[in-house]
């Protein structure tokens, strides 16, 4: 997970994360989720012990493309898709 363009961080709904590894993951998660606002990346992350999803070999994957928050399929296709093209103008050098 990329805290800083998570639209829970962003709305000012979650002053900030913390890695699925840590050991208030969970109870962070049950706050979110108290506040009507689950979040699945952190909850695969936690499940999956993995520190954030940057670190998982499956990004992307379902559990991200689920909705709009944290978030949408657009915004992870255009970024990784940016990505990409900027590690090719970097191997091109």
């Amino acid at each position: 997970m990329a805290c800083g363009i998570c639209a829970f961080l962003a709305k000012g709904v979650c002053p900030d994360c913390c890695s699925g590894t840590e050991p208030n993951a969970p109870a962070k998660l049950e706050e979110l989720i108290e506040d009507g606002f689950p979040c699945p990346a952190l909850a695969c992350a936690i499940k999956n012990k993995v520190y954030y999803c940057l670190n998982c070999d499956k990004i992307p994957c379902d559990v991200l493309y689920q909705g709009e928050i944290p978030y949408s399929k657009k915004e992870l296709t255009e970024g990784l898709g940016e990505l990409r093209r900027l590690v090719n103008e970097l191997e091109k050098k």
